[in-house]
């Protein structure tokens, strides 16, 4: 259900049409989505951000059946990081209006994993291998609370700010229900390489993310699998 909550994107509602033609005897097609918790690397005073993620995966199996390659595209996979200071808006109404307020710093991206999977007999399973980030978008949210309790909010686009394209590793751990024909339920982490503001005199800053997720392949051959 976690992964059902989020607006759903109209690459996924195509992707649940088309399940059934995707799943094969060397193909596992499915959705997963759950949580993430990103902070950047080299963005002092800042928290983590938590956020929802979403999207679709491909298992492509290989010669020795407890090798494949895993991929697919995490259509929504919020960045970021949380609590930030604020700073000047260059204007003297908002900054008095968010004078003691914090900053949430918002990188959306599509991201696309392509790693090695290994399942173990007990259906265990690990991987690991490389990640890349498309941004769509980026923004810093500003938010203070007003005297009668209600969040005022402002939203900056800093996307000219951020480098438009993200690249890592990424490795992950995870179990298979139902003698290993159901639900995954796993966790992954992000380790980002490309500095991901534009600017060469600011500090250097790196993505990292660890999601928590739960897949569920779809389509005739999975169902099957199932029964």
């Amino acid at each position: 259900m976690l992964f059902f909550t989020p607006a759903v994107h109209s690459q996924v509602l195509i992707s649940i049409l088309l399940g059934d033609k995707l799943n094969s005897d060397k193909l596992e097609f499915g959705l997963d989505g759950g949580l993430n918790f990103s902070n950047i690397k080299g963005l002092p005073n800042s928290d983590k951000l938590m956020g929802f993620n979403l999207g679709f995966y491909f298992d492509i199996k290989l010669k020795n059946p407890s090798w494949m390659l895993n991929t697919g595209v995490i259509v929504k996979s919020p960045m970021g990081a949380d609590n930030l200071p604020v700073y000047s808006l260059n204007d003297p109404v908002l900054n008095n209006a968010f004078a003691g307020g914090s900053v949430s710093r918002k990188l959306r991206y599509f991201n696309v994993p392509i790693m090695m999977k290994h399942i173990f007999d007990n259906h265990i399973y690990v991987k690991g291998g490389a990640q890349l980030g498309l941004r769509s978008k980026a923004f810093d949210e500003f938010s203070n609370q007003v005297i009668d309790k209600e969040d005022l909010k402002y939203k900056l686009n800093i996307k000219n700010t951020i480098h438009p394209l993200d690249a890592g590793l990424a490795f992950g751990l995870g179990y298979r229900l139902m003698g290993g024909n159901g639900m995954n339920i796993g966790l992954q982490y992000y380790l980002g390489f490309v500095d991901i503001v534009i600017d060469n005199a600011s500090p250097r800053q790196y993505n990292r993310s660890l999601y928590i997720t739960a897949g569920i392949p779809i389509g005739k051959s999975s169902r099957k699998k199932n029964e």
